[in-house]
């Protein structure tokens, strides 16, 4: 069976299609923001200036930030109505069964508006990635998240924390 997909009516989107596939989302929000996942709108040195002050990226270097962003399977940006990106979130995929959600954000003085629920709903329910399983890490947002479905993990889950690279498959202990 064929799972019925809609788009609320309350909720204006609009996409653009190339090859009968959806390559950029837009929704308008209230009083003029908009989201968009179209790659070439999003300003990488905004988001580099907010990213490298966070708790999760502090001191990620541009080149980095801007490899991440073309890497992307999904990157979505959050426009005030002057046009400026105010908010951003990015997704790491296989676009087949496991999405992760990255680097979420919105800008303090656009934070208590909603905002930052609308970002992660269009990036997680939103066509193309809709259907796999989202995954993220975070802090302190535990309650907007929870909004969404994001539950706690269950006893199969396990994570292996960030760890320096070794220099060699010697150093490894691998067979080389």
């Amino acid at each position: 069976m064929t799972p019925i997909r809609f788009t609320p009516t309350t909720v204006p989107e609009r996409g653009r299609l190339e090859e009968g596939r959806i390559v950029t989302v837009q929704r308008q929000l209230s009083d003029g923001f908009a989201l968009d996942d179209d790659r070439a709108r999003i300003d990488r040195e905004a988001i580099h200036a907010f990213l490298a002050g966070s708790y999760w990226a502090a001191g990620r270097e541009r080149s980095v930030m801007d490899a991440l962003v073309e890497s992307a399977a999904r990157v979505v940006g959050l426009y005030a109505p002057d046009g400026s990106q105010v908010g951003f979130a990015r997704v790491v995929s296989d676009t087949h069964t496991v999405s992760y959600l990255a680097d979420v954000y919105v800008l303090e003085d656009h934070r208590g508006r909603g905002f930052g629920l609308e970002l992660v709903r269009f990036t997680v329910d939103v066509e193309p990635l809709a259907w796999t399983k989202w995954l993220l890490h975070t802090r302190d947002m535990h309650h907007l998240y929870a909004k969404l479905g994001f539950v706690n993990p269950d006893a199969r889950t396990m994570e292996r924390g960030r760890r320096e690279p070794r220099d060699t498959i010697e150093a490894s202990g691998l067979p080389g």
